[in-house]
Protein backbone atom coordinates (compact mmCIF):
# COMPACT_ATOMS: atom_id res chain seq x y z
CA UNK A 1 0.00 0.00 0.00
CA UNK A 2 2.78 2.54 0.96
CA UNK A 3 5.38 2.82 -1.24
CA UNK A 4 7.97 5.12 0.13
CA UNK A 5 8.16 5.16 3.93
CA UNK A 6 10.16 7.40 6.61
CA UNK A 7 10.73 6.40 9.97
CA UNK A 8 12.15 9.57 12.05
CA UNK A 9 13.89 7.81 15.31
CA UNK A 10 15.69 8.41 18.18
CA UNK A 11 17.41 5.98 20.31
CA UNK A 12 19.61 7.15 22.88
CA UNK A 13 20.64 4.66 25.52
CA UNK A 14 20.57 1.06 23.95
CA UNK A 15 19.05 1.10 20.81
CA UNK A 16 15.82 -0.39 22.39
CA UNK A 17 13.66 1.99 20.28
CA UNK A 18 16.28 1.62 16.87
CA UNK A 19 15.82 -2.28 17.26
CA UNK A 20 11.64 -1.40 17.43
CA UNK A 21 12.19 0.73 13.92
CA UNK A 22 14.07 -1.59 12.77
CA UNK A 23 11.59 -4.28 12.36
CA UNK A 24 9.21 -1.77 11.30
CA UNK A 25 11.39 -0.74 8.62
CA UNK A 26 11.69 -4.17 7.03
CA UNK A 27 8.46 -4.93 6.64
CA UNK A 28 7.66 -1.58 5.54
CA UNK A 29 11.04 -1.24 3.26
CA UNK A 30 11.17 2.03 5.10
CA UNK A 31 14.30 4.38 5.18
CA UNK A 32 15.38 5.24 9.11
CA UNK A 33 16.34 8.39 9.71
CA UNK A 34 17.16 10.71 12.99
CA UNK A 35 15.22 14.18 13.91
CA UNK A 36 17.53 16.35 12.56
CA UNK A 37 17.65 15.23 8.93
CA UNK A 38 13.50 15.64 9.52
CA UNK A 39 12.97 18.34 6.09
CA UNK A 40 9.93 19.22 4.21
CA UNK A 41 11.43 17.73 1.64
CA UNK A 42 12.07 14.40 3.06
CA UNK A 43 8.00 14.69 3.85
CA UNK A 44 7.27 15.59 0.34
CA UNK A 45 8.36 12.40 -1.12
CA UNK A 46 7.20 9.97 1.25
CA UNK A 47 3.98 8.40 1.45
CA UNK A 48 4.02 7.26 4.95
CA UNK A 49 5.92 8.45 7.98
CA UNK A 50 6.75 7.03 11.71
CA UNK A 51 7.77 9.05 14.74
CA UNK A 52 9.35 6.77 17.56
CA UNK A 53 11.72 7.32 20.35
CA UNK A 54 12.19 5.70 24.10
CA UNK A 55 10.19 7.70 26.62
CA UNK A 56 12.01 10.20 28.97
CA UNK A 57 10.30 11.31 31.98
CA UNK A 58 6.57 10.70 30.71
CA UNK A 59 7.48 11.45 27.05
CA UNK A 60 9.24 10.92 23.62
CA UNK A 61 12.66 12.46 23.33
CA UNK A 62 12.45 16.31 23.13
CA UNK A 63 14.59 16.10 20.00
CA UNK A 64 11.83 14.17 17.90
CA UNK A 65 9.26 16.36 19.72
CA UNK A 66 11.10 19.82 18.01
CA UNK A 67 11.83 18.30 15.38
CA UNK A 68 7.64 18.65 14.29
CA UNK A 69 8.23 22.35 14.86
CA UNK A 70 10.69 22.71 12.43
CA UNK A 71 8.41 21.40 9.64
CA UNK A 72 5.69 23.03 7.43
CA UNK A 73 2.00 21.48 8.39
CA UNK A 74 1.07 18.39 6.91
CA UNK A 75 -2.61 17.80 5.43
CA UNK A 76 -3.47 14.57 5.68
CA UNK A 77 -0.01 12.67 5.62
CA UNK A 78 -0.46 9.11 7.28
CA UNK A 79 1.31 8.59 10.56
CA UNK A 80 2.26 6.23 13.35
CA UNK A 81 3.65 7.09 16.71
CA UNK A 82 5.91 3.96 18.43
CA UNK A 83 7.76 4.00 21.58
CA UNK A 84 10.10 2.05 23.82
CA UNK A 85 9.89 2.62 27.73
CA UNK A 86 10.46 0.87 31.02
CA UNK A 87 6.30 0.44 31.66
CA UNK A 88 5.15 0.90 27.72
CA UNK A 89 1.48 2.78 28.31
CA UNK A 90 0.19 3.51 25.17
CA UNK A 91 -1.39 6.83 26.85
CA UNK A 92 2.76 7.75 26.81
CA UNK A 93 2.38 8.18 23.05
CA UNK A 94 0.09 10.95 23.54
CA UNK A 95 1.92 14.32 23.17
CA UNK A 96 3.83 13.58 19.92
CA UNK A 97 0.49 12.13 19.04
CA UNK A 98 -1.24 15.20 19.35
CA UNK A 99 1.92 17.00 18.44
CA UNK A 100 1.53 15.36 15.21
CA UNK A 101 -2.17 15.68 14.56
CA UNK A 102 -2.00 19.69 15.04
CA UNK A 103 0.59 19.61 12.38
CA UNK A 104 -1.71 18.04 10.18
CA UNK A 105 -1.13 14.48 10.18
CA UNK A 106 -3.48 11.64 10.34
CA UNK A 107 -2.23 9.33 12.73
CA UNK A 108 -3.27 5.69 12.04
CA UNK A 109 -1.51 3.62 14.39
CA UNK A 110 0.58 4.04 17.57
CA UNK A 111 2.91 1.16 19.17
CA UNK A 112 4.06 0.89 22.27
CA UNK A 113 7.02 -2.25 24.02
CA UNK A 114 9.28 -2.25 26.65
CA UNK A 115 12.82 -1.49 27.06
CA UNK A 116 15.68 -2.24 29.23
CA UNK A 117 16.57 0.62 31.28
CA UNK A 118 19.38 0.93 33.43
CA UNK A 119 20.34 4.25 34.18
CA UNK A 120 19.38 6.28 38.06
CA UNK A 121 18.65 4.08 40.96
CA UNK A 122 18.20 0.68 38.85
CA UNK A 123 21.62 0.54 38.13
CA UNK A 124 22.17 -1.31 41.92
CA UNK A 125 19.97 -3.99 40.63
CA UNK A 126 21.31 -4.32 36.93
CA UNK A 127 18.59 -2.63 35.43
CA UNK A 128 15.03 -3.80 34.46
CA UNK A 129 13.50 -5.22 31.87
CA UNK A 130 16.75 -6.94 30.68
CA UNK A 131 16.64 -8.02 27.22
CA UNK A 132 13.92 -5.82 25.92
CA UNK A 133 12.86 -5.52 23.42
CA UNK A 134 13.07 -9.34 22.85
CA UNK A 135 12.07 -11.01 19.64
CA UNK A 136 8.76 -11.50 20.53
CA UNK A 137 8.47 -7.25 20.89
CA UNK A 138 10.12 -7.32 17.46
CA UNK A 139 7.72 -9.75 16.01
CA UNK A 140 5.07 -7.57 17.75
CA UNK A 141 6.58 -4.37 15.89
CA UNK A 142 6.58 -6.33 12.39
CA UNK A 143 2.86 -6.86 12.99
CA UNK A 144 1.67 -3.85 13.37
CA UNK A 145 3.80 -2.57 10.95
CA UNK A 146 1.95 -5.13 8.66
CA UNK A 147 -1.66 -3.86 9.83
CA UNK A 148 -0.32 -0.39 8.77
CA UNK A 149 -0.29 -1.43 5.26
CA UNK A 150 -3.83 -2.70 5.31
CA UNK A 151 -5.47 0.32 6.32
CA UNK A 152 -4.36 1.12 9.92
CA UNK A 153 -5.05 0.66 13.51
CA UNK A 154 -7.44 2.58 15.37
CA UNK A 155 -6.22 4.98 17.65
CA UNK A 156 -7.69 5.35 21.18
Amino acid sequence: MYRNVLIVCVSVHHGNTLRIAEAMAKVLGARIIEPGELTDSALEECDLVGFGSGIYNGSHHEGLISSLDRISARTGKPAFIFSTATIPVKAMNRKLLEKASEKGFDIIGDFACRGFMDYGFTKIFGGINKGRPNQSDLENAGEFARRLTDGGIKVE
